[in-house]
């Protein structure tokens, strides 16, 4: 008995720790230790490898998505129950991405080496690639994003992106409980063999994959801090638009003046004639281009889009999401769910996705690729735009989480964004975390969320490729097959050799 309250109190303090490895606590090194405990506990109890990862998953993701039943609840509506079974619905689909790469590591049964410097990190690392993009993904959480900025591992990023970050951070974690059962004499190529994998993350990290390009641009990234309980309210709404309009006349001098998602509550194309002129003087009078977040309809007419828009350029060239959210900006298997919205305040749930090439906006001397939202959750999606700006920018609302985690953990995806491809990235939210980063993943200013407020700066745009620009997730991929494959013939063989295999 006492026993199984051991195994249970581990696997799930282990699992509820790994939220101080992420942003805002950023405690990086809880990561690899949190996976240690879990590779040793499945190591432990090889029969239940499935059930204990599973359960650590669970754990690990309530205590990092909590900020989901905010938004289900306090924001959308949705009655508690329902709210709260919704809430531990995704965390436990995502629990099953570890429990297969814990399971399919004992199931084979090779040696101990191989299982702890080939299939556990190997595994692990694809698993979180699948996750990432499979039923439109979500890549939140990833062991890697616990690395930006502040670990040596966070080197890594421009090299490979998250996925190699994340294969080291488990990698690490192996290394560490293989160096528990070894004796003292050959523990020493296990330190020497740490020692390397993050000595080999810093002296990555001082590398400098790209050069500067350009004039320095002047922003000024508003955050105006509007509820989202009175974002639709058609009683707010001239008070939503006079609130951006005084921030844009009392913003300072800028090259670009820019707005949130969805920062004017109205389509483009319904826009009250006098207030774009009005907002569109204020503009000019600073020589400021200015884009703006809000919806407009698609060309023809049909469908609508989650865009940013320069409003002083009579073209209105514009940027449309890509990668929408599920349930929040389109239904999923609609004749499944869609029962569902008879509960929910969710306005504008049908968004149209915006295609995958679009081109970056110009602002004086350089060209700014924008995503919207958790689109810079999704590293690999990113490069093209990338490669063809000298900037990134994201402008976000997450009003919809309150005063949660979910901004902190947000910026640092933008972070590794701007590390993976060497570029800064440009942050507008409502609420926060309005922020400057620089092409290194340092956060360099950043606005005090759920404040109104402006945030100014001076940013140097940056061109050419980091190695991951050039080859994206495949060579991670291609490595983790290649260490299962030794794996995979070793299990084989042994489970032949009748006695020989190591439990």
């Amino acid at each position: 008995m006492l026993l199984q309250f051991a195994w249970l109190l581990l696997t799930i303090g282990s699992g509820a720790a790994t939220v101080l490895a992420y942003a805002p606590y950023r405690l990086f090194m809880v990561m690899p230790l949190c996976l240690a405990v879990l590779l040793w506990l499945v190591q432990r109890w090889p029969q239940r490898a499935f059930s204990t990862a599973w359960l650590w998953g669970l754990t690990a993701y309530c205590s990092q998505f909590y900020w989901i039943y905010i938004s289900l609840h306090d924001i959308a509506g949705l009655p508690a129950p329902l709210a709260g079974g919704m809430t531990v619905l995704l965390p436990a689909y995502l629990a099953l991405y570890p429990a297969l790469a814990c399971h399919l590591t004992m199931r084979i049964h090779p040696q101990p080496w191989v299982r702890h410097l080939l299939l556990f990190p190997a595994f692990w690392t694809i698993g979180e690639w699948l996750r990432s993009w499979l039923l439109t993904g979500f890549p939140w959480g990833a062991a890697g994003y616990s690395q930006i900025t502040e670990s040596p591992l966070a080197g890594y990023a421009p090299l490979g992106g998250i996925h190699l970050v994340t294969f080291a951070v488990a990698l690490s974690a192996s290394l560490l409980v293989w160096l528990l059962q070894l004796p003292r004499q050959r523990a020493l190529l296990t330190v020497l063999a740490i020692t390397a994998l993050w000595g080999g993350g810093e002296a990555a990290k001082r590398q400098q994959w790209t050069q500067n390009i350009g004039k320095p641009l002047t922003v000024s990234l508003l955050q105006g801090n509007i509820p989202q309980s009175l974002k639709w309210d058609p009683a707010t709404f001239e008070f939503t638009l006079a609130t951006y309009y005084r921030m844009v006349v009392q913003a300072p001098a800028s090259q670009l003046l820019l707005l949130p998602e969805t920062a004017l509550p109205v389509f483009l194309e319904d826009m009250p004639s006098g207030y774009l002129t009005m907002i569109n003087g204020a503009a000019g009078q600073k020589n400021s281009t200015l884009i703006t977040g809000l919806p407009r309809r698609t060309p023809d007419g049909r469908g609508y889009l989650n865009a940013v828009v320069t409003l002083n350029d009579p073209a209105f060239p514009y940027y449309a999401k890509d990668h929408l959210v599920p349930f929040g900006e389109f239904i999923p298997l609609p004749l499944i769910t869609s029962w569902i919205y008879q509960f929910m305040n969710m306005p504008l749930s049908g968004f149209t996705p915006g295609g995958s090439k679009q081109l970056p906006l110009a602002v004086a001397d350089q060209r700014i690729a924008f995503n919207i939202c958790y689109e810079d959750g999704f590293g690999e999606e990113l490069i093209g735009p990338a490669a063809n700006a000298t900037m990134l920018a994201n402008v976000s609302n997450l009003a919809w989480f309150g005063k949660s985690n979910a901004m902190s953990q947000h910026l640092q995806l933008s972070q590794a964004r701007a590390l993976e491809t060497g570029r800064p990235m440009l942050r507008s939210t409502n609420t926060g975390m309005t922020a400057v980063i620089d092409h290194r993943g340092e956060v360099i200013s950043v606005a005090a969320p759920d404040t109104r407020q402006v945030l100014s700066a001076t940013v140097q745009g940056r061109s050419g490729l980091t190695p991951y620009m050039r080859t994206g997730n495949l060579p991670v991929l291609l490595g983790c097959a290649l260490l299962l494959l030794p794996g995979l013939l070793l299990g084989l063989w042994q489970r032949r050799q009748p006695g020989k295999a190591s439990a």
